[in-house]
């Protein structure tokens, strides 16, 4: 196995990357990349328990032949920590910085001190159905004090000025995603220009190579810029060093002004040849034969307190960081990179098909899915590109999560604040981690969620005078939990929802460490307040009041519309798979007896989801006429994906779920790009390929950015990760104790493989297929379970060994 990956990566990153380097640097850096990849393999792997099983995926590029103009076309790079946009301009090029502590605003209590005693009363009148009166006594008590919260900023930028580069030809902008590097090439007069970039994870910094082979024929200027909040200033000759404080601005909406977050910037200029010059508050390279740029960025954010500490110094941070990668030469601080990042995202390999157009640049190919060409080969690379951005804005060395933009972002005030969006977003942006094989990704939520509680239990008691924990649709960095924005905001059921992606890393990885010590806890206490929150409707059933479904409204009786009832559905579903979970989790802990025998009774008490009088799933608790049929949220849906409570084998709702799809679609639903995303999933659990495929043509062609960037519009990495795993759930499904392979497999991909994707049980599978039937299979089996596989007609379950490997044929026949 480790013969095997040596030999992809050699092929995929340690030959191909490196083309433009001399003879002699390239046979050091194979090299090193020999011995690092031997103590690797033979040393400890990067996850315990987890095998070394890395594939070729040394094809996958973006490309494109001219610079980025917007910030929409430029290529990113992320370790997780730090965020970089790259544009490749020649005369100019800018590199986009982000750094994920870097918000405005602070820690305070935002939870509405009249929320409490006025709670009776909102649940008498929503119980009797005077919703008017329910949602005025909301916006007076319940919205959150301030009741807004402030933005993800940017950390500013690096320009680099290339004064003589003005007449150049063989233009090209390339990002490799099996090695985590972006190269730009051109040729000017008789030099070849290489740059190359990539966000190291290893060594914390971003990494900036220009090169020119040995002439000394770089010239150019050097600069950090941030609109305000900052000072930048020369160290040493060769560093450029960026010190600032955010300020905020008076806004009684959004939380106490003054000086909060301090952050710092470093960049280490080393060149080789010529000479270095202080120009103002700039660096000047003079007759340059390459230079090698590095930068890290700090805060004085603390996770563990969801707040600044002033004990914190970003300075001594970043001084650390720099110091230790500036001992480093470049080709070790690149193969160290590519090792890491290659150890990650080489775990799936994707074909699905040869395609005409993968000889175009990459925005060539979107704009003809745009004009209604279809492209196979594209939709292999978004998922691929997919994996890279969620690794690139959720792994170690960072300790956040992805928030509504990943890692990137270019504005001080951002679309949305760039927030954690709880009421689907920051769900969905976890929805690949697992099939996927990037289990590592999930670890920077787990541990928010957990700090989390502590604000949480907070809201439960002061607003709802529950034990447990809870949030509404929206957090930040310092922990806001209260209601945010307005009446919309008050769902109380989102800290619950928040558990899924813990209970289903638990499921894919069978880690029981995990399980134990991280997410049973979390999800313990947070059945803790749904159990303190559910109401009796004095029909027997126990319910949630007051209840939201996400951002829709519908029409009263009497002709007005609500946003607010009781026993959404979307609650009913979440409440059933968080108590169903947690008897679970409890069975397998052999622990909490008492507490779970009080959830088995809960779960008798509530209502059931019903379906309406034209065919389709309930959203709310009464056949209300829908205000927006085409709304972009499909909450009510939650049951048939990501959850598994409408399946074949609840044959009524399950068809009841596609009426409400198409319906929803019929009306214009999915014109936000995560929305469609959705879309895709839910046709590929109704197992219907053909319509999965259509609507991730339409998710390409509608909104997707030059970049492969999703859209809302504007840019959201959510549907990103909502695409990727669509086209996971197309191929592979194991949501009903059964591995289903190719259970939404579309015409159009006849032909293909798929090396790596993941089920639950701690399973990997490789599979093969040919004129739209499946050739042949094999499932890896990290735990050693017991494995049941379906394909069509057919089914075989067998027990499994530890780290043993199992090969079948096309009739699942063991070979």
């Amino acid at each position: 196995m480790a013969a095997q990956g040596f030999r992809a990566f050699v092929k995929g990153v340690g030959m191909g990357n490196v083309f433009t380097v001399g003879f002699k640097q390239r046979i050091l850096l194979i090299l090193g990349l020999c011995a690092i990849f031997f103590i690797k393999a033979c040393g400890p792997p990067a996850q315990e328990g987890r095998a070394e099983r890395l594939w070729d995926n040394s094809n996958l590029k973006l490309w494109y032949i001219q610079p980025a103009e917007k910030w929409v076309e430029a290529l990113p790079a992320g370790n997780g920590r730090l965020g970089a946009m790259i544009f490749g301009g020649v005369s100019r090029d800018r590199i986009q910085l982000n750094e994920e502590s870097l918000w405005a605003g602070s820690r305070i209590n935002n939870n509405n001190p009249e929320a409490l005693k006025n709670l009776p009363l909102i649940q008498e009148l929503l119980l009797n159905e005077k919703n008017k009166e329910a949602q005025d006594l909301v916006a007076k008590t319940f919205l959150g004090t301030p009741p807004r919260i402030r933005s993800y900023q940017t950390a500013g930028d690096l320009f680099i000025d290339f004064p003589d580069h003005i007449k150049i030809k063989d233009y090209q902008r390339e990002l490799y995603l099996a090695s985590g590097l972006c190269r730009v090439t051109y040729n000017s007069g008789s030099v070849r220009y290489v740059r190359e970039y990539f966000v190291s994870a290893p060594d914390n910094v971003l990494v900036v190579r220009l090169d020119s082979g040995s002439n000394n024929a770089i010239n150019a200027t050097l600069a950090l810029a941030r609109e305000k909040d900052a000072k930048i200033n020369i160290e040493g000759g060769n560093q450029l060093i960026m010190k600032g404080q955010i300020v905020d601005k008076p806004d009684p909406l959004r939380g106490p002004e003054g000086p909060h977050m301090r952050f710092v910037a470093r960049l280490l200029v080393l060149t080789e040849g010529g000479r270095i010059e202080p120009h103002g508050k700039k660096l000047k390279l003079c007759s340059v034969d390459s230079a090698t740029l590095i930068y890290t960025a700090a805060t004085d954010y603390q996770l563990k307190k969801l707040d600044y500490d002033r004990s914190i110094e970003p300075d001594a941070v970043c001084r650390q960081i720099i110091s230790k990668a500036g001992q480093k030469s470049y080709m070790d601080l690149k193969s160290s990179h590519i090792l890491d990042h290659e150890r990650l995202f080489n775990r799936v390999k994707l074909d699905l098909g040869e395609s005409m157009s993968s000889s175009l640049p990459t925005d060539e190919r979107i704009k003809a899915i745009k004009n209604g060409k279809t492209d196979a080969d594209l939709i292999a690379l978004y998922f691929q590109f997919g994996r890279y951005l969620l690794m690139g804005s959720s792994r170690y060395p960072g300790v956040l999560p992805a928030n509504l933009q990943g890692v990137w972002n270019s504005l001080f005030n951002a679309p949305w604040n760039s927030d954690f969006h709880t009421n689907i977003n920051l769900q969905m942006n976890y929805w690949p981690a697992e099939v996927g094989n990037l289990p590592e990704t999930v670890l920077p939520l787990t541990e928010f969620l957990n700090q989390l509680r502590v604000s949480g239990r907070v809201t439960a008691i002061e607003m709802y005078g529950a034990r447990g924990w809870t949030l509404h649709h929206l957090t930040d960095p310092f922990g806001r939990t209260g209601v945010a924005d307005g009446p919309w905001g008050v769902t109380p059921l989102n800290g619950p929802w928040m558990t899924f992606p813990l209970w289903r890393h638990y499921e894919f990885t069978m880690d029981g460490s995990f399980l134990r010590e991280k997410a049973y806890p979390i999800m313990k206490e947070s059945a803790r307040f749904v159990l303190d929150f559910l109401v009796d409707d004095g029909e027997g059933f126990l319910v949630t009041a007051p209840s939201h479904s996400p951002e829709n409204q519908f029409v009263l009786p009497s002709g007005e519309k609500s946003t607010l009832t009781y026993a959404a559905t979307i609650d009913i579903l979440i409440t059933r798979a968080l108590f169903e979970n947690c008897i679970a989790a409890g069975e397998i802990l052999d622990i909490d007896d008492e507490f779970i025998e009080e959830l088995k009774d809960a779960l008798e008490k509530l209502p059931p989801v019903r379906i309406g009088k034209d065919g389709t799933v309930m959203e709310w608790i009464k056949d209300y006429e829908e205000a927006e049929p085409g709304h972009r949220h499909m909450s009510h849906l939650l049951g048939l994906y990501p959850l598994a409570q409408f399946t074949p084998r609840t044959p009524d709702l399950f068809s009841a779920a596609r009426s409400t799809i198409q319906r929803r679609l019929e009306h214009g639903g999915g014109h936000t790009g995560w929305s469609r995303a959705w879309v895709i999933n839910f046709f590929a659990r109704l197992q219907d390929g053909e319509s999965a495929l259509k609507n991730m043509q339409a998710l390409l062609a509608k909104s997707t950015l030059p970049n492969l960037f999703d859209t809302h519009p504007p840019f959201q990495i959510d549907g990103n990760f909502g695409g990727t795993a669509g086209i996971a759930e197309m191929l592979l499904q194991s949501h009903s104790g059964i591995i289903h392979l190719l259970p939404a497999l579309p015409r159009a991909w006849g032909e293909g493989s798929v090396r790596g994707l993941c089920a639950r049980g701690g399973f990997e599978v490789d599979m093969d297929w040919k004129d739209g039937k499946l050739t042949s299979v094999c499932i890896y089996s990290e735990q050693g379970r017991h494995c049941r596989l379906k394909y069509l007609q057919k089914s075989v379950t067998f027990e499994t060994g530890k780290g043993e490997q199992y090969e079948f044929d096309k009739n699942l026949i063991m070979r």
